[in-house]
């Protein structure tokens, strides 16, 4: 485990058990749901507040459980999307590390909301560590009834089982998740039938990121007209930025949903270092599209960047300042999506594989103007052709750095 995480877990603190948790507040929202609110109210109340998906996607999270057929003999599960490995994004271990109480609570309602009794907590290989301290705080909710049988004295119960994968970023992918839970390699699955009527086991499934869970004891406990409003009409609360790279304060900021790039990076992450300027950004996680300095003015929610040319995603802010060559982030870039690529659908496994050969070549000093065309090619052939995002989510920000900052590759590959 890296040092930055290591450092995310103090061995004297103690605000992140449940005592604490109490003290603030903790599993009242939950106690709410589960004695005296109906199962579709819950789903109505998390609708009303426009709560939309924290992981890529940002589908609205009260819709998708109201797709759950109801009704029936199967059983129905939940699966909490804890992989986080969007390079750039590390706001989902800072919940598991400081809050874990908050997002149990979470998955409490929600599987009251929909009628689920054994939900998964899917983390990532590299978050051993940190899932051990997750581990606790469930076995903490377990002692105090909050998880098991007859939870707050109903007949409503819920077991929470915590998962590893094996550091697989296409796991991030739900149906590859569902997949690698059930024991076989992640890849993902032919849609439809989607996870909500045909998910884990075949059994109808809810697949939320962690941040999304977190959100929902703040609907619940104080409403969603008061959850509405600290965000935008169609998309409600706050996220958590993560931001990273060329700023004087790099780290995670807690803001409105709606608040501007150029805020984010120049107001709460101190804008960059004396003597470097920010040469672009990448807003939503390495996924998302690069932006330039005069795009900087775009509100960070999932429409606005969607009609800036890129995307949200997980909120990860990379921030690239004017001594890193943009042939490196290519590099890098191309290298991990290479790698990464489940290899099940020839477009992106080709595709990714021929970029990364070409971007490394280029990188050597032996590359021609022309490979800056033919990687676009490339990109624009792996784009809507796989059977999850992937290969969207490795051609468009290849594509976007190519057609951004061609004059500076021309100059890197004719020196």
């Amino acid at each position: 485990m890296s040092e930055d995480a290591v450092r995310l877990i103090p061995a004297d603190d103690s605000s992140w058990r449940l005592e604490a948790y109490l003290r603030r507040g903790g599993y009242e929202a939950a106690r709410k749901a589960v004695t005296s609110m109906a199962p579709q109210d819950v789903i109505a109340e998390v609708c009303r507040a426009g709560l939309r998906g924290r992981g890529g996607a940002g589908f609205p999270a009260g819709l998708k459980w109201s797709f759950v057929p109801q009704g029936g003999t199967a059983p129905k599960y939940l699966c909490v999307n804890a992989d986080e490995g969007e390079p750039g994004t590390f706001k989902d271990r800072a919940i598991l590390v400081r809050n874990p109480h908050q997002l149990l609570e979470g998955m409490i309602i929600a599987a009251f909301g929909v009628g689920i009794g054994k939900a998964f907590i899917y983390v990532r290989g590299e978050y051993d560590r940190i899932a051990g301290r997750l581990g606790e705080a469930v076995a903490e909710a377990r002692a105090q009834g909050f998880l098991g049988r007859e939870v707050f004295g109903t007949e409503f119960g819920l077991d929470v089982v915590i998962h590893f994968g094996a550091g697989a970023y296409i796991c991030g992918e739900e149906t590859a998740l569902l997949e690698s839970i059930e024991g076989r390699r992640g890849q993902p699955r032919l849609k439809p039938p989607f996870p909500a009527v045909v998910g884990l086991f075949r059994s109808p499934t809810v697949i939320n990121n962690v941040e999304t869970l977190a959100n929902i004891p703040l609907i619940i406990g104080r409403g969603a007209d008061w959850f509405l409003a600290r965000g935008l009409p169609k998309d409600g609360g706050t996220r958590i930025f993560g931001v990273s790279g060329a700023v004087r304060r790099p780290g995670l900021y807690e803001l409105p949903v709606g608040t501007s790039l150029r805020t984010i990076i120049e107001i709460h992450a101190g804008g960059p270092p004396e003597g470097v300027s920010i040469k672009a950004v990448v807003p939503g996680g390495l996924s998302a599209p690069v932006l330039r300095p005069d795009e900087f003015d775009v509100p960070m929610d999932f429409d606005s960047l969607s009609r800036a040319g890129s995307m949200l995603g997980s909120a990860g802010v990379i921030v690239i300042g004017d001594r890193t060559p943009i042939i490196e982030v290519l590099k890098v870039t191309a290298r991990f999506y290479a790698r990464e690529s489940c290899g099940q659908c020839a477009p992106c496994r080709q595709g990714t594989s021929w970029i990364h050969k070409i971007v490394s070549r280029m990188a050597e000093g032996r590359g021609r103007t022309a490979d800056l065309d033919l990687i676009r090619d490339l990109a624009d052939g792996m784009k809507g052709q796989s059977l999850c995002p992937m290969g969207d989510a490795a051609a468009l920000p290849i594509h976007a750095l190519v057609s951004k900052f061609r004059e500076e590759l021309e100059q890197a590959v004719s020196r």
